[in-house]
């Protein structure tokens, strides 16, 4: 049983950036729990992005509703002013009222070149990584956030790659990505302190290792046989589904002293220990944990003892 159905009846989220991984969970999981959920992107069963994935807004919004909620698919690109503040305007027009913004807007694993230098790294995909990763938050927060704070106790969660404390130690991989992970973090420390004075809490999420459709797709295997997977690389027993994610949100969304958390960088695993959910599947991964002990000390694979 969800430990969080009903508890965001007549709330009203966004996610912006809900076509699939992370924000498909995220928007079944708040449906999961009653919210009336806004799944935004680029992709419909009509028309693919650039990206060239199949999974669609509908789809995403179809989960919604089967979850428990009210799913409704609007197509936008986050890059785009005009189609971002019209969202809002249908928003307010049709609900009245915006409780939760996910921002979780990302989509440049294709064009992203691992470990290589800045001045070896394609300047074009470089700032193309940043306009994705950073610039559609920035303007999505810009447009979404006068309709939050209209009343108390609105949440903002800033959907990142790696807590603060382990991007802060950590080279991920090349500046371009490095610069967009790390924005996010500060970007929710800097909203919280915007938020504060109208009640509402700002905070950035990381997954763990996410068993996303194309994280599934590279090692071959489907989320009913992933632990295959482990022949291959052994750590990724610790994975978790974008849904664990999405019960994340939902215990802070449920939590009418959420903003205990207010300019925090969290992850998945952590606060399922605090909220005691689990995912789909009764286990409580906590990767964090689990590389600070296993993975960066270069000890063998060990997932069990932390699921």
């Amino acid at each position: 049983m969800n430990p969080f159905a009903g508890k965001l009846a007549g709330k009203v989220a966004l996610v912006a950036g809900g076509t699939r991984g992370a924000g498909r969970g995220i928007a079944v999981e708040l449906g999961a729990a009653g919210a009336t959920v806004y799944v935004t992107g680029r992709t419909t069963r009509a028309q693919r992005s650039d990206y060239n994935r199949p999974e669609t807004i509908e789809e995403t919004a179809e989960l919604v509703t089967a979850a428990g909620g009210q799913g409704i698919a609007v197509q936008v690109d986050h890059l785009v002013p005009e189609q971002v503040e019209a969202l809002v305007q249908r928003i307010e027009r049709e609900q009245g009222r915006l409780d939760i913004l996910v921002n979780d807007i990302w989509g440049a694993e294709h064009i992203t070149e691992w470990n290589v230098s800045v001045w070896q790294h394609s300047l074009e995909k470089g700032l193309r990584i940043l306009d994705l990763g950073v610039r559609t938050h920035l303007i999505t927060n810009h447009f979404a956030l006068p309709l939050l704070i209209k009343q108390p106790g609105g949440l903002v969660v800033e959907v990142t790659d790696g807590t603060e404390e382990y991007n802060r130690d950590e080279y991920r991989l090349n500046l371009f990505y490095d610069l967009a992970k790390n924005s996010l973090n500060r970007a929710a420390w800097v909203l919280a302190q915007e938020l504060k004075p109208h009640g509402c809490t700002a905070v950035s999420l990381t997954p763990g290792w996410m068993r996303s459709e194309m994280m599934l797709e590279l090692f071959a295997v489907t989320e009913d046989n992933w632990r295959k997977a482990g022949e291959q690389e052994p750590h990724f027993l610790i994975s978790e589904t974008p849904r664990y994610t999405g019960r994340a949100i939902a215990a802070l969304a449920s939590d009418p002293e959420v903003s205990r958390w207010n300019g925090q960088s969290l992850s998945s695993g952590e606060l399922a220990e605090v909220y005691g959910f689990t995912d789909i599947d009764g286990s409580r991964p906590i990767f964090m944990k689990y590389y600070r002990e296993v993975i960066k000390p270069g000890k063998p694979a060990d997932a069990e003892r932390y699921r």
